[in-house]
């Protein structure tokens, strides 16, 4: 039994990781979509399969101040709503954004949908879809060419323009492990580029999310979590995070995180009740922005209904 569980990790694992590489088989530029350091919290933003998996009803919102101290750095902040519709094995989740970097400022509403099948005695697995939408605003007045090129002004500003999302992922999990796959949006919609010097958008590029992360029992009153992110986006480098958290006594949790080329983040979290749990990231920068910014700031609060007896899957995810 042993062997056949560590068998199907390795190969589930291995199939994910192909796919991914097959995807990621480009050149590259810079990131589109919000990130997060806290993402091992805030899995239904990145992967719509995630939504319902905990078995019970979920609201959690998320503030991230990034680059402190550099004009129109990304400012976002995130509500989300997911739990299991009954027994039928169906999640439903609801993700709002509200993300602002340079004279662009986007709200996003996006409907996540699950469908969970056990797969063995603890196995489960998820597939998602995601349908949404986001209303892109862009201020060209906020920024100024060094020539005053004229194409920074009013009259090229975005105003309110809808731009349609779909996207889906694959979820697998245990109680003590998960792996998963997706892609956020499969429609190449317009998007502001901060390395465009022509006041123009872009058009966004294919995003993809592979996303793992184990639980060890240490101690009966310690659990270690390490987890990875790798994101990749179509014509872009590959982003890789890793981070690595402990949780003592169900109750008090803290960490360190990496990401590629990038930042390292001290992570912090406490357990209030029950059902009440907050979060805390601390960036610092290690790439060129550190020299004009004083950090990132992420804040999460999480808070769980209940309707049953607790889940024997740890608190880590």
């Amino acid at each position: 039994m042993i062997q056949n569980n560590l068998r199907a990790k390795i190969t589930l694992t291995s199939i994910l990781t192909v796919l991914l590489c097959i995807c990621l088989n480009t050149n590259a530029l810079a990131q589109q979509d919000p990130q997060y350091t806290q993402y091992m919290f805030n899995t239904m933003a990145v992967n719509p399969a995630y939504v319902g998996s905990k078995g019970h009803t979920v609201l959690s919102a998320l503030g991230r101040t990034q680059w402190v101290g550099f004009e129109g750095a990304p400012d976002t902040q995130t509500l989300s709503y997911d739990t299991p519709l009954g027994y039928s094995g169906v999640g439903l989740g609801i993700n709002l954004v509200n993300d602002k970097i340079g004279p662009s400022h986007e709200q996003y509403l996006d409907i996540n949908a699950s469908y969970t099948i056990e797969t063995g005695e603890e196995g489960n697995l998820a597939f998602g879809l995601k349908l949404g939408g986001r209303l892109l605003n862009i201020d060209w007045t906020v920024g100024k060419s060094r020539d005053d090129d004229p194409v920074f002004d009013a009259n090229n500003n975005i105003i309110n323009k809808f731009l349609p999302s779909i996207g889906a992922g694959i979820y697998y999990h245990e109680p003590d492990w998960y792996v998963g796959l997706s892609v956020p949006n499969f429609l190449g919609s317009e998007h502001y580029d901060g390395d465009n010097q022509l006041g123009e958008v872009a058009t966004e590029r294919l995003h993809f999310f592979l996303i793992a992360g184990y639980v060890y029992d240490l101690t009966p009153d310690i659990k270690f979590k390490p987890a990875a992110l790798f994101k990749g986006v179509a014509g872009a480098p590959l982003s890789l995070d890793i981070s690595a958290n402990f949780l003592f006594d169900e109750t008090f949790r803290a960490g360190i995180s990496w990401r590629w080329d990038d930042s390292i983040s001290a992570l912090l979290g406490f357990q209030v009740s029950e059902a009440f749990h907050i979060g805390y990231a601390y960036d610092l920068t290690t790439s060129n922005y550190n020299v004009a910014n004083s950090g990132t700031h992420e804040v999460m609060l999480r808070y769980e209904i209940f309707k049953e007896a607790r889940m024997k899957s740890p608190r880590f995810f």
